[in-house]
């Protein structure tokens, strides 16, 4: 049996060797990036990622590794990959330290660079005008529902939905004082619906006031003690304010869906399920929407979400957001999108992404 000093030798020549793969790594994912900008393609390509990933925890299986370590540390791999090959950030709403930071970091990891942005238009705006290569936003919530403007932005612009991203939340209620003290509560106001319950049975005597974001709201309690705020402990703790309770959710799953936006669809995925999302408006008749409907149910297709918004350059009239699960290129999708035209006065697609 070796022993502890030759164990820690053969460690580090399997590290420098390692370090010598990886330096080789990194130069075929810059010849990939080279070709992938003269070609004009997607640097971010969700479907190919899933597939090195699932072929990797195979592998791994039969190696008796446990698959959400290489899982873990392939995200990385990949991160430092793609970070050679973007030459622009990726938008995120912001600040620092929000949900959509962390879910922003859990997709594209640490290597590539992220940059906060104060609204949900600004992110879509920074990816239209070619000043970031992709924007994360919040789309919906298990407990508080759809992100509006999320849809709105969706509806009025022409960038894709090229991923999402599901993120479990654990909400805190974060103060520099004690929470006999609190008098206000502050958040984005999806936070506060996400938390209504145990803020009506443990401080009902507080005003609740929404904020642009969760970790802005942080910001104000570390000036004020009777100021509490909802946010995750992550937000707390990069600025030093104290989490006074965890898990102040309202019960059930808390789980907040997030996409990645991009200027351009990438390509089906072969080896995972695909979720496709639309936008349609039917005419405001009697049976329009369930008409509009039909082709999915006839043809089998799951109906994931569909989500009505009020159509904005039209009083009184409804656009309806549809998730389901297929791809855009699967022939009894084409086919179900195109009897779907007929009944529908508008159809958009907004992107097919791994259904992961």
């Amino acid at each position: 049996m070796k022993s502890i000093s030759e164990a820690r030798e053969d460690i580090e020549a399997i590290d420098a060797q390692i370090v010598r793969l990886l330096a080789q790594r990194q130069d075929c994912a810059k010849i990939i990036g080279e070709n992938k900008a003269r070609e004009g393609k997607n640097v971010v390509v969700p479907e190919r990622e899933e597939e090195l990933l699932r072929k990797l925890e195979k592998l791994a299986a039969e190696l008796a590794i446990p698959h959400a370590n290489i899982r873990g540390i392939y995200r990385e791999i990949i991160s430092a990959s793609v970070a050679l090959q973007m030459r622009r950030p990726i938008a995120y709403l912001g600040p620092e330290g929000t949900f959509t930071h962390q879910a922003a970091r859990k997709n594209f990891g640490g290597g590539v660079e992220l940059l906060p942005k104060r609204t949900l238009a600004e992110v879509f705006e920074s990816v239209a005008r070619d000043k970031c290569a992709y924007g994360v936003v919040p789309v919906e919530n298990t407990n508080a529902g759809a992100v509006t403007g999320t849809l709105d932005m969706l509806a009025e612009t022409d960038l894709k939905i090229v991923a999402q991203i599901l993120l479990p939340i654990e909400q805190c209620l974060v103060c520099a004082g004690t929470l006999d003290g609190v008098r206000r509560v502050l958040s984005k106001d999806i936070a506060l619906e996400q938390c209504s319950e145990w803020l009506m049975h443990h401080l009902p005597q507080a005003d609740l006031v929404p904020t642009d974001s969760t970790a802005a709201a942080v910001e104000c309690a570390a000036k004020d003690p009777s100021v509490a705020a909802v946010a995750s402990a992550i937000a707390a703790e990069m600025r030093g304010v104290p989490v006074l309770e965890h898990a102040v959710q309202n019960p059930g799953v808390n789980v907040t869906r997030f996409l990645v936006i991009g200027k351009k669809t990438n390509p089906p995925c072969t080896l995972c399920e695909e979720k496709t999302s639309i936008v349609i408006f039917v005419k405001n008749t009697p049976g329009s929407l369930q008409r509009a409907l039909e082709p999915f149910s006839k043809r089998s297709l799951n109906i994931a979400r569909i989500e009505s918004r009020p159509a904005r350059a039209r009083a009184w009239e409804y656009m309806f957001f549809i998730d389901f699960i297929g791809s855009w290129e699967n022939e009894n999708v084409r086919a179900a999108i195109a009897e779907l035209e007929e009944n529908a006065v508008y159809v958009k697609h907004l992107g097919s992404y791994p259904n992961t």
